[in-house]
């Protein structure tokens, strides 16, 4: 009786490991889903509290719906949604945004995969880790795993249908700061290289950066994050933000003087309204319809094909 009874315990330790384990966001099984690093990341616990979804009842909706928020992410992941419209050859790695405390991962980045697909471009959702792995140098962690993520892609161009000349990138708050990290980080590896995948650029080619924070310091007058230098070599990019928006407005202004200075291709539109983390959700505030102007500006750098006449 002492051995079942031993037995058993065993078991239910066993089962309620593997539960801590499981994901608190599992992507749909026709989604691929791709381990970032073959065996822990660099400097992990290891014994990582589990992946869970914080949302509570008193968070605040957006556009009237709930959001994931996704934390204690220690095993980053990416995600591959594939085009439902005739393929372009373009791809854009998706960094959800959440203050580097957790991901809004339906908010901004599933949903941001089901607009990016429907408009012909394979969109890879990157479940990075969270909380304080960033901002960069504060942290690295998130900055390594966004330049593996990069490296993974180019790796996996062919057999993933993509053009390895035409992967950007579009991030969200944190993760917008993440995307501006990345165009400004790419020459050197913040890990040690483990793979091919680290043989190659992580040099995105185009950025998107949707109301960021971290790129201009309150605690210096909002002046320009000095960790954040963009030259000749960042990639062309797009940036929208609201006047509004309690993050400060000038993160996104100051960062494009910075491209402006650096002589790299950049366009900026700032909304009267809109306050912060509205994500793809449609509301009455214009700032909403800013997927359209996206469109309208990868067909300028050429990296969707002009509409249809």
């Amino acid at each position: 009786m002492r051995y079942c009874l031993s037995l058993l315990a065993a078991a239910a330790t066993i089962s309620t490991a593997l539960l801590a384990q499981e994901p608190a966001w599992p992507p749909a099984p026709s989604h691929a889903t791709v381990a970032l690093w073959p065996n822990a990341a660099p400097g992990t616990n290891s014994n990582p509290a589990p992946e869970l979804d914080t949302t509570t009842p008193k968070d605040h909706l957006v556009a009237d719906k709930p959001v994931i928020r996704l934390g204690n992410v220690s095993a980053p992941t990416l995600t591959l949604y594939s085009p439902t419209a005739k393929n372009t050859g373009a791809a854009i790695v998706v960094f959800p945004g959440g203050g580097y405390r957790i991901l809004a991962i339906d908010l901004e980045g599933t949903e941001v995969c089901d607009w990016l697909t429907s408009a012909g471009i394979t969109c890879v959702l990157l479940k990075y880790r969270v909380p304080d792995s960033g901002p960069y140098p504060k942290s690295s962690a998130a900055l390594q795993d966004a330049q593996r993520a990069l490296g993974i892609v180019r790796e996996h161009a062919a057999e993933w249908h993509i053009d390895s000349h035409r992967i950007g990138v579009l991030g969200f708050s944190a993760g917008a700061h993440l995307a501006a990290a990345l165009s400004t980080h790419f020459e050197q590896r913040l890990y040690d290289p483990i793979d091919a995948a680290d043989m190659l650029s992580c040099r995105p080619d185009f950025a998107v950066i949707v109301y960021p924070g971290y790129l201009a310091l309150p605690e210096q007058s909002l002046a320009p994050n000095a960790d954040i230098r963009a030259t000749e070599q960042t990639p062309p990019s797009f940036i929208v933000q609201a006047e509004d928006d309690p993050v400060h407005v000038e993160n996104a202004t100051v960062y494009f003087l910075a491209l402006k200075n650096a002589k790299v291709a950049a366009e900026l539109h700032i909304y009267a309204q809109g306050g912060h983390g509205y994500g793809l959700r449609r509301t009455a505030q214009p700032v909403t319809a800013w997927p359209n102007l996206v469109e309208t500006w990868l067909r300028t750098i050429q990296i969707l094909p002009p509409s249809a006449q």
